[in-house]
């Protein structure tokens, strides 16, 4: 069992409020902010980073290090990703990598916003992120993930493709100027695990994207606008599939972008305010399989690098903004459903959203080599909607919103493989609360918000004995 919770606490005091003036669209993001104020000291260029674990690669060098792409990202708006090609490395003892290093560095001088852009490989989503928000002396960072996961992509030829929508004008003068790496590190010399568990914790055997398929004017996720927008993907699998698991990449933006300090509609109704997004705080990504919901997911806040003032992210980024999480749904106890090799349907929608979410996913697939067809069945299923409700207290522009929310989905299936007979178990449970305030006639604004998830996948092993 996983469990993980997040606590917000997050307090503005410039969000004008008043039914009397207009507002920005983005009450929490600076983008009247000043840059003529802040005169940067002379000196060289500025390293950002963002607090996380340091990805954990072996004692020996990398067996290859090959740089995939090179690119100056300049006006890039509504064009294509940028693409370059791969091929795998030849100078490793042998294509079974303990480790594998996607590397993105980056420098950047002048006027810039923070951009959101995503990596593929072969449609494949590898990396989203954010980039640093640039100084006249220049800036320069780098993201280092551990893609030992993408490990079966990565023994062919592939396309890797780059999205990163920037604007250059007189106005906005940075230019971003990157290098994508990819460091392979060869199989250190220890004996290989046997047994359910090594496999079922070994990379996939296969990963198709689930994602928007090219020619494109932007990157490969799909673009949830509203609450009542869906979007699906079509897909097919081998036979001998004994374990599948989604992995969904979610950023939020424009309209949304801090979806968790939304007030509620009636208030804004109300007050008569306009340019100010509704819909309340909560949100949620819901995944379903052939229009039956498999799982969700309930995001982790992330704060961009031009999130509610530029200079609280210099040098150190928010959380996560550098390497925005995905999360994963097992779908293994629905492989009865699907592995018929009939196209079947990933459904993507977003409860209360407003403009704009990018989702897409990956479905990672392990394959059964002792068996031309696996046999599974769905044994149990439970999935009562999400529970949500909002409790309002204001008068005028001040006044106190509590919201809460929960929701709970579970399945087990038993899949019948060469290992033997597995049973699988998964669940999610969800809790939410947001505790919002508006004070001083509105110019204030107080949130205190925890997301909690517990997520787990139980997999039961039904030894038996042959004789011959």
């Amino acid at each position: 069992m996983a469990a993980a919770s997040f606590l917000l606490l997050l307090a503005t005091t410039f969000l004008q409020l008043s039914s009397s003036s207009p507002l920005h669209a983005h009450p929490l993001k600076t983008r009247l902010f000043d840059f003529k104020q802040t005169v940067d000291p002379p000196g060289s260029p500025t390293t950002f980073f963002e607090v996380a674990r340091p990805v954990k690669v072996p004692r020996e060098p990398p067996c290859s290090s090959a740089l995939i792409l090179q690119h100056d990202f300049s006006y890039t708006y509504g064009q294509p990703p940028v693409e370059a090609q791969y091929t795998p490395p030849q100078d490793c003892p042998s294509a079974d990598w303990s480790t594998i290093v996607l590397e993105w560095s980056a420098t950047s001088k002048g006027r810039q916003f923070d951009r959101i852009f995503g990596v593929w490989l072969g449609g494949v989503e590898i990396l989203r992120s954010c980039t640093a928000e640039p100084r006249a002396n220049g800036i320069f960072w780098k993201v280092q993930k551990d893609i030992t996961r993408f490990s079966s992509l990565l023994k062919q030829n592939q396309t890797l493709s780059v999205h990163l929508a920037n604007i250059v004008d007189k106005t906005y003068t940075g230019v971003y100027h990157v290098n994508v790496t990819i460091r392979f590190y060869a199989e250190e010399g220890v004996g290989k695990r046997l047994g359910l568990g090594s496999v079922l914790n070994s990379p996939a055997d296969l990963i198709l994207p689930i994602s928007r398929s090219p020619p494109l004017n932007d990157g490969y996720w799909f673009l949830v606008q509203n609450s009542t927008d869906v979007h699906q993907k079509q897909f097919s699998i081998p036979r001998n599939v004994y374990r599948a698991v989604l992995e969904v990449f979610v950023s939020y933006h424009s309209n949304d972008e801090f979806w968790y300090t939304n007030p509620p509609d009636e208030y804004i109704q109300e007050n008569n305010l306009s340019n100010v997004p509704g819909n309340g705080a909560f949100r949620e990504v819901v995944v379903s399989l052939d229009q039956r919901v498999v799982g969700a997911v309930w995001p982790f806040t992330v704060i961009y690098t031009g999130g509610v003032n530029p200079l609280l992210w210099r040098p150190i980024t928010g959380i996560g903004s550098f390497d925005l999480p995905s999360y994963e749904i097992e779908i293994t106890p629905f492989l009865g459903e699907i592995l018929d090799k009939e196209n079947h349907t990933v459904e993507f929608s977003v409860t209360n959203a407003l403009n704009v979410w990018y989702i897409d996913a990956n479905l990672h697939l392990w394959i059964d080599g002792g068996l031309k067809k696996t046999k599974c069945k769905l044994l149990s299923y439970d999935a009562p909607p999400a529970r949500h409700s909002i409790l309002s207290n204001f008068k005028g522009l001040d006044g106190i919103f509590n919201t809460s929310a929960s929701r709970y989905i579970a399945a087990t299936g038993r899949v019948k493989t060469s290992h033997g007979k597995i049973n699988v178990h998964t669940i999610q449970r969800f809790g939410y609360r947001n505790w919002m305030k508006f004070s001083n006639t509105g110019n204030a604004q107080t949130v205190r918000q925890r997301i909690k998830t517990d997520s787990g996948v139980y997999y039961h092993l039904m030894i038996y004995t042959r004789f011959s």
